[in-house]
């Protein structure tokens, strides 16, 4: 593996995945190698998150597939934090009931600059990222099988696995500084998720964080 270091910025930060990971060979090899985020099958249903600013340590992104339980695949990019604070945390999600029309469920947490949310192991399943970001000490290319950290590692022993070879491509950072994040994602895990100044509501209509 070749090792090369530095600080990299990146404006409007667009996902440096294998381009064909949304194909439906690479789903297919991803699937036959179990290149699964999590245990847990995924809803269907995505959900927005915005961050204003988003610090985490030892980072790692490569591709990987949820599935519902209907065995509907969706390809992600995987986002993984070994220790990750975040500012102003707001996640959104509308859901259809029918008659009763759209309803959106919002929470929010960290507004507090002194007192950000703390995660965890954080795994983040995604297919589209907004963000000004700067890596520190960045690989890109990296065999996804070879990374490590504690992130990667509850992936693993919550039943997951890392692709390697064509589906493999990855990147890492010794850190990441990531602001006026604007996500869209299948599924959020964490080993431990601290939530100041949590708030939950439910409006009517679609009233989503961006």
């Amino acid at each position: 593996m070749s090792t090369s270091y530095g600080k990299t910025r990146w404006k409007r930060f667009a996902l440096v995945m294998v381009p064909s990971l949304a194909a439906t060979a690479a789903i297919g090899v991803s699937l036959a190698n179990s290149a699964l985020a999590a245990s847990f099958s995924v809803s269907g249903q995505q959900f927005k998150v915005t961050v204003d600013q988003l610090h985490g340590e030892n980072f790692s992104q490569f591709g990987g597939v949820d599935m519902e339980a209907n065995k509907t695949p969706h390809p992600v990019a995987i986002s993984a934090f070994d220790h990750a604070t975040l500012q102003n945390l707001c996640q959104s999600v509308v859901t259809d009931l029918g008659p009763l029309g759209k309803w959106t469920l919002v929470l929010k947490a960290g507004q507090d600059k002194n007192n950000p949310v703390d995660a965890q192991q954080l795994l983040i399943d995604m297919n589209q990222l907004n963000a000004d970001a700067e890596f520190h000490s960045i690989n890109i290319g990296q065999d996804a099988s070879t990374l490590q950290g504690s992130a990667v590692n509850k992936l693993k022993s919550d039943g997951g696995s890392l692709p390697s070879g064509a589906q493999g491509f990855a990147q890492s950072a010794k850190s990441a500084d990531l602001a006026h994040v604007q996500q869209t994602a299948w599924a959020t895990s964490a080993g431990t998720f601290t939530l100041p100044g949590l708030k939950l509501n439910i409006t009517q209509g679609a009233n989503e964080c961006y």
